[in-house]
């Protein structure tokens, strides 16, 4: 096979949906797999719904999940007089024809018809191409196009169920269909991977992409035929219920997955997953592995589901394997941001910045490491550290220090052991359980009402490891500052 040419096409009309990341994600390992180009179009010619701030979005999340297009970013924008000549030579040809019709006279005209679709109304009426005409095609009464897919095999569309479609707008811009071939002829694309909701519109493509050879025959100035790409039409990515997500309902903004915090390695091994599978029964696989092995032909055409809770878990097995020094350095967005670098839109940490120490951080990473799915988890598990005060989930603090009266007991012990014990997780861990013992508790039931006094919540790094890091004189404080709170919460006056 010569080295194949794949584009992704995606128009800038809003955040960048999962399912255009999994669409970019296999033209793009089939380009890697076989030595291909991968392109990027951006299709911005719907001036009234682009926007440029999501043309930019496209490229940084493709950026982000280290998919760099090989040529492009390209506007279709930038094709317009070219789209003008293919015009032009498809309507000199006869293949389009100039239409008045409104929208309301041809549903009046077509309301008792037993098929829906344009009657053709404008077919013979030979009217000029004008600001009120749009142009549509010709499509041949009789006979069938088949699309030949390299997922789906051979779908035929018979002309009788096609109807003169609209090619070419009153405003002389292309629509979609026309569009595209124009675009993918020029580029030289040779294979045409894309969602099964363009499959309709394929039938209408090959049959402008043949209008176009014979039109490129005379003296129109189109160009010589060309080779018709090869078609391949992805699975729909649904939810559990086997809807099609819905951007309404559904989390499918890539945007926010990054600024929760998923790694994009991970990001791209779960969306390899959504229609097609790696050989053997791994499913968490390296990136070459996927190159590796893809294949179109083995893509499934079912439709695939979005699993957020598998691709959460996926990427906490993701984040466990990191180095460290990796996992360190990846969390600073969410920790702590230099000023001008990329940062989640969801904020910054929750404590002043000269609080922060990196030192520390680095003493807690490895703690946290194992304790997280997402990057965007590790503020909630070290800001205890670096605020003033912990912050009280205040159910919590109710519920196991406020109403439990063996907390005082618990807390009180903690403070008299702490006192003058070496500091270090061992013998806090030693220390907090003779202090359970002596009150007839479990170790669990004796951390619970240390660990809301000295972090706000019930979950966190592991409890000793993180009081060794706050340090004997924080932790006392802390201790003695939520007994005093329960203290006058029941107003019962500070503790005896």
């Amino acid at each position: 096979m010569t080295a194949p040419r794949v584009r992704f096409a995606p128009s800038p009309t809003g955040f960048f949906h999962v399912g255009s990341a999994r669409t970019a994600l296999f033209n793009w390992l089939f380009a890697r797999g076989n030595r291909g180009v991968f392109v990027l179009r951006i299709e911005d010619t719907d001036v009234e719904r682009n926007r440029e701030e999501w043309v930019g979005g496209i490229e940084s999340a493709l950026e982000w999940l280290q998919m760099a297009p090989d040529e492009g970013p390209f506007r279709q924008s930038a094709q317009d007089e070219r789209h003008r000549v293919a015009i032009d030579a498809l309507f000199e040809a006869g293949f389009l024809y100039a239409c008045d019709c409104t929208r309301e006279e041809i549903a009046e005209r077509t309301k008792d018809n037993p098929t829906p679709g344009y009657d053709g109304y404008c077919r013979e009426r030979h009217l000029d191409r004008g600001p009120t005409t749009a142009l549509r095609f010709k499509t041949p009464h009789e006979g069938s196009t088949t699309v030949v897919d390299l997922i789906r095999g051979e779908i035929v569309f018979p002309h009788s169920a096609m109807d003169d479609f609209v090619a070419v707008k009153s405003t002389g811009q292309p629509l979609f269909a026309l569009a595209n071939v124009i675009d993918d002829r020029d580029m030289g694309i040779t294979h045409v991977i894309r969602g099964e909701d363009l499959l309709p519109t394929t039938p209408r493509q090959l049959l402008l992409w043949a209008a176009l050879d014979e039109a490129g025959e005379g003296e129109a100035g189109w160009g010589e035929r060309t080779q018709l790409p090869v078609f391949a039409h992805l699975p729909m990515l649904v939810d559990e219920r086997g809807k099609k997500l819905s951007k309404r309902k559904d989390p499918v903004a890539v945007e926010d997955y990054r600024d929760k915090g998923y790694l994009p390695e991970a990001f791209r091994n779960y969306l390899a997953l959504l229609g097609w599978s790696p050989k053997g029964d791994a499913e968490i696989v390296p990136v070459e592995t996927l190159i590796e092995q893809f294949r179109l032909e083995d893509v499934h055409h079912a439709p695939a589901f979005f699993d957020v809770k598998k691709f959460t878990h996926m990427n906490g097995v993701y984040i466990r394997e990191l180095p460290v020094e990796d996992f360190i350095e990846r969390s600073k967005p969410w920790v702590a941001p230099e000023p001008g670098e990329w940062a989640p839109s969801t904020g910054g940490p929750p404590w002043p910045a000269e609080r922060f120490d990196a030192d520390t951080f680095a003493r807690l990473a490895p703690l946290v490491q194992e304790r997280v799915a997402m990057l965007g988890e590790v503020p909630r598990m070290v800001d205890f550290i670096f605020l003033a005060d912990p912050p009280y989930d205040e159910a919590q603090f109710d519920s196991v220090i406020v109403r439990d009266e063996g907390a005082v007991d618990i807390l009180e012990g903690a403070v008299a052991v702490y006192s003058h014990c070496e500091w270090r997780a061992a013998d806090l861990h030693d220390l907090t359980l003779e202090v359970a013992e002596r009150l007839g508790k479990k170790l669990g039931k004796a951390q619970a009402p240390i660990r809301v006094a000295v972090t706000g919540r019930k979950v966190g790094p592991p409890l000793f490891e993180a009081l060794e890091v706050l340090g004997r004189d924080e932790v006392l404080r802390r201790l003695q500052a939520a007994l005093a709170l329960r203290a006058a919460r029941l107003g019962t006056g500070p503790p005896g």
